[in-house]
């Protein structure tokens, strides 16, 4: 997922704000305790999404894909005063530890954690947001872009995580998921009503604007 040698990375990272000692605890019990470490967004991109979301100042985030809640905490540090996060994910087995984290973030009543099919829950959400984030089963990546569009607000900002899938997206013969994330890619470069541009930041960043007009 890590493209540039580790002597750029580490450099990279010395040179990146520092993150918090709840979010450094997060990423080393999750690297611990947790299966698939590889998801957690870690210094660098949960920097980068504090910094989206600190620029955009938003009243309302919507994640989906949960995992253990870090990229959610570094999300929810640019919320307005009255702002709220929600977050969605299928895996109910994490809930407890996720829960802790973010009542020791000082969340509880900012973040509206839920655990269930996000393909049911977005339809049922009669809310507008500011930033979005996909970070959940690729499969599915151009669906949940298509039920959260009409509720992103012209101007607001749509993110999807590992659209470069470890390199495999240029793959000529490509696996399901990475047909699907060529598929995605592809539906948003060609979406007239944003604007966009894939970052090459750790597995792959896209970055959506949606059109004022």
């Amino acid at each position: 997922m890590d493209f540039l040698p580790e002597d750029l990375l580490k450099y990279v990272e010395d040179h990146t704000s520092p993150e918090s000692d709840l979010l450094r605890k997060i990423n080393r019990e999750t690297h611990a305790l947790v299966m698939r470490p590889r998801m957690l967004s870690g210094l660098v991109q949960g920097r980068f999404l504090s910094l989206v979301s600190h620029l955009i100042r938003p009243e309302c985030i919507l994640e989906i894909g949960t995992y253990t809640g870090y990229s959610a905490i570094c999300m929810a540090e640019g919320l307005s005063e009255t702002g709220k996060l929600i977050t969605i994910d299928i895996n109910a087995e994490l809930e407890t530890r996720v829960r802790g984290y973010f009542e020791l973030a000082g969340l509880t009543q900012k973040v509206d954690y839920r655990i269930g099919d996000a393909k049911k829950v977005i339809p049922s959400l009669n809310v507008t947001f500011d930033l979005v984030f996909i970070d959940a089963d690729k499969e599915n990546y151009a669906l949940y872009y298509d039920l959260v569009f009409d509720k992103v607000r012209p101007g607001g900002v749509i993110l999807a995580d590992n659209v470069l899938w470890s390199g495999k997206i240029t793959d000529n013969k490509p696996d399901k998921d990475t047909r699907a994330l060529q598929a995605f890619n592809l539906k948003i470069n060609n979406d007239s009503r944003v604007e966009n541009m894939l970052l090459p930041l750790r597995d792959g960043i896209m970055m959506v604007r949606k059109n004022s007009k």
